[in-house]
């Protein structure tokens, strides 16, 4: 299995944060975190890595659900988007697919919700670059 959703995009590193942040709110999720993990691990370690931002992102209404099936499934929430500066350039932009919390739980009514959530997912990124 894999578990990642990803699309590669030839605009600049800010941009795409910028578009993945609009096509993420088009389908209904909000942006609860961000983690700018080159600039911490600067600060922190003093090295330098790509750049690459960690988007915390959540729909209350497929959380809500999730937590309906599996009570303990906030550890697998909120879903993480990460932009990315690619290897052979361009940006790299990828979620995690929900289908992983469905086979990490074993709990298949959890499935519809990650179905839901992968569309979205996947039609978010479709709007910012090709697959």
């Amino acid at each position: 299995m894999t578990y990642g959703i990803s699309a590669t995009v030839d605009g600049g590193f800010y941009a795409t944060v910028a578009a993945v942040r609009a096509a993420l709110a088009d389908q209904g999720f909000g942006v609860l975190t961000e983690l700018d993990l080159a600039a911490t691990l600067k600060a922190k370690l003093d090295v330098d890595v790509p750049r690459q931002v960690v988007l915390g992102a959540c729909n209350p209404a497929l959380a809500h659900a999730a937590l309906q099936a599996e009570q303990s499934i906030g550890l697998l929430l909120p879903c993480n988007v990460v932009v990315r500066d690619g290897d052979g350039g361009g940006v790299v932009v990828e979620a995690l697919d929900p289908a992983v919390m469905v086979e990490v739980t074993g709990n298949d009514a959890l499935r519809p919700v990650a179905e839901d959530a992968a569309a979205r997912l996947r039609a978010a990124l479709a709007a910012v670059g090709p697959a």
